[in-house]
């Protein structure tokens, strides 16, 4: 898998981690989800340069000038509900993708320690040949990364996929890269090294999904 952690080059972008890992400005939900926005917008913005472009002819006022267009067909697919934020950030760039949408949650047996992913719900079009490109700001365990690539294949094949998530622990990282194909790329706004004894990321940031649209009724 190639691993693409963004934020090892210096730019706005550590700008954007820092103020959603900040518990002074987390409470700020509209703030929140923005700046999970703009990471989403930069994450898109640096898989667009691996794309694939063909040359085109657009007619201005005074003339005709070429340029070099996206060729991919693209399908945004967003792990809900936290993935919505993420998604619209990458829509912001792809405005032309079509959209999927999963639902994954962590369901727990006899102890918090223990979880199974369980999918509910699920949208999606034809996949068959096209850029799929999964996003869940969250990348913990990587349970629920690969839950819902394994729940879109009966929708067909790829020719290509792009994970694309905001913060992540090392562990995940490593998980699904044993998961997916060689030739998936990562996009990754940063990494942590820790996960606790729950499957959170340490330091981490909390709950995505809380943060974006308040606390959820626990089930």
């Amino acid at each position: 898998m190639h691993i693409h952690h963004i934020s090892e080059q210096n730019s706005v972008l550590n700008t954007f981690i820092s103020e959603i890992r900040d518990v002074s400005k987390q409470k700020d939900r509209m703030r929140f989800r923005r700046n999970i926005e703009r990471i989403g917008e930069i994450l898109g913005y640096e898989m667009s340069k691996t794309l694939t472009y063909k040359p085109i002819s657009v007619e201005t006022p005074l003339g005709n000038s070429s340029i070099n267009s996206l060729e991919n067909d693209i399908v945004l697919c967003s792990i809900l509900r936290a993935g919505v934020p993420l998604h619209n950030g990458l829509l912001n760039y792809f405005d032309t993708a079509e959209n999927a949408f999963i639902s994954a949650y962590r369901h727990h047996k006899n102890n918090p320690e223990d979880f199974e992913i369980i999918v509910e719900y699920l949208a999606c079009p034809d996949l068959e040949g096209k850029t799929l490109v999964l996003a869940d700001p969250m990348l913990a365990t990587g349970q629920s990364m690969v839950a819902t690539f394994e729940a879109l294949k009966p929708f067909g094949t790829p020719k290509a996929i792009h994970l694309v998530s905001v913060i992540g622990a090392q562990q995940g990282v490593n998980f699904v890269g044993t998961h997916f194909d060689a030739s998936t790329h990562l996009w990754i706004a940063t990494i942590d090294e820790n996960l606790n004894e729950k499957g959170y990321i340490v330091p981490g940031l909390g709950d995505a999904g809380d943060l974006s649209f308040g606390e959820k009724l626990q089930r």
